[in-house]
């Protein structure tokens, strides 16, 4: 079999290409933001601008790669076998988790050490002295905790992804298992998948988009929304792992993968785009029917009000057709999600979808109505998909696509749906 990947020239300039487009619109905005100049809220927009695009593009895409771990994760605990034909996929997007974790880290920092109350307001101690809102927050909404609990997670997601993926790499080496020492592997790679997900848990599904995403908006909250959150970027880890299985397959690889592996690929696909409007609706509907202000200024901001359309309204209503209406006519039936043109055209239409979800997270609370989408906020949403290229390149590239001596590779082999 070949299992081999050997990068064609293609992937290679198209990756140097992106990254190079990348860094030529962050040296731009360098040069004509002026972004670290101090700003407060409103006086130098385009240094806000700058500093929000680089927090939205690196919070999404280092969470929607970190959802590729999770994926492996939550199958391995659920002994779902299927996925073993194309687990090298998810590990070698999840491999990139480190590279932008460092990325997004070091972002994080310049906002919070540059004291940039433009992006959080909680940064002034003296606003917080004198708002009961923020001063009850001011437990969790400090420099200390927000670096501290930062590292943290994207030091444990790195470490235990790390793991999870160097189990896998050894059995390559280990040899074909008895079912003895299979079962023993199982067990302990289900042990530190478990782990994985409950800290995955405390941190993706909890307290990470708080203080990264929520806190832009420090007066305002809501329950549903760091699995809104969740939901939104795991969609977008399931579409970035069926590009590159689609990619690899029309390459001649992954021979083991059919159309019953992508079939399942797009029934995750379809159900966490109907869960994450379930979790739209319901945050939407629920603060909508209850209007306190302190509520209602979070879609005001976004959509106006009965008199006045905000200026995020086509993003918003445009992020909910992108979102959910598309996968859901599109991945309705069961042909359209055994075809791979398909699922490749709706993939790349949510993980678009998704990073403008992301966009009117952020922009709202930080630049207003001054916001926009010109060459610079694609062109460092560039920058990043080219290193989750390079990255994913060079995992293909050092190791074997097929996940050898796996217990589970028979079951995988004659996958049927």
């Amino acid at each position: 079999m070949n299992n081999e990947f050997v990068l064609p020239g293609s992937y290679k300039k198209w990756t140097l290409g992106l990254i190079i487009v990348g860094l030529l619109a962050l040296v731009y905005g360098i040069i004509m933001f002026n972004p670290f100049s101090h700003s407060a809220q409103g006086e130098n927009i385009n240094s806000t601008r700058f500093w929000a695009v680089l927090l939205q593009n690196s919070v999404y895409w280092l969470l929607t790669v970190n959802a590729a771990m999770f994926f492996i994760c939550v199958t391995t605990m659920a002994m779902g076998g299927w996925q073993i034909a194309l687990r090298r996929v998810p590990e070698a997007i999840s491999s990139v988790v480190p590279i932008l974790g460092l990325i997004t880290f070091i972002i994080l920092l310049a906002i919070v050490l540059g004291h940039r109350t433009d992006i959080y307001q909680w940064l002034d101690t003296d606003a917080v002295s004198h708002d009961k809102i923020l001063k009850g927050k001011s437990g969790f909404l400090n420099p200390t905790f927000y670096i501290v609990w930062s590292a943290l997670s994207i030091g444990l997601w790195s470490l235990l992804g790390w793991k999870m993926r160097k189990m896998s790499l050894d059995l390559d080496q280990s040899g074909p298992m008895d079912y003895e020492t299979g079962k023993r592997w199982i067990f302990k790679s289900t042990v530190w998948a478990s782990l994985y997900t409950v800290f995955f848990g405390l941190s993706v599904a909890s307290t990470v988009p708080w203080l990264w995403l929520m806190s832009i908006d420090a007066h305002w909250y809501s329950t549903m929304y760091s699995w809104y959150t969740f939901a939104s970027t795991f969609v977008s880890g399931l579409s970035l792992i069926a590009i590159f299985v689609i990619y690899l397959k029309n390459r001649g690889q992954l021979e083991y993968v059919t159309d019953e592996h992508l079939h399942d690929l797009g029934k995750f696909m379809f159900a966490f785009s109907i869960f994450w409007t379930y979790l739209w609706f319901s945050q939407y509907m629920l603060i909508w029917y209850s209007n306190q202000p302190e509520e209602t200024r979070y879609f005001i901001d976004r959509i106006g009000t009965a008199d006045k359309s905000g200026p995020y309204n086509g993003i918003f209503f445009f992020n909910l057709i992108v979102n959910f209406l598309c996968p859901l006519l599109i991945l309705m039936k069961k042909s359209t999600k055994k075809s791979w043109t398909v699922v490749t055209f709706t993939a790349v239409l949510i993980i678009f979808g998704h990073w403008i979800d992301v966009f009117q997270m952020v922009m709202p609370g930080t630049v207003g109505s001054h916001f926009a989408l010109m060459p610079f906020e694609f062109g460092i949403a560039a920058l990043f998909i080219g290193i989750i290229m390079w990255g994913v390149g060079r995992y293909f590239s050092n190791h074997s696509l097929l996940a050898k001596n796996h217990p589970f590779l028979k079951e995988s082999m004659i996958h049927h749906t």
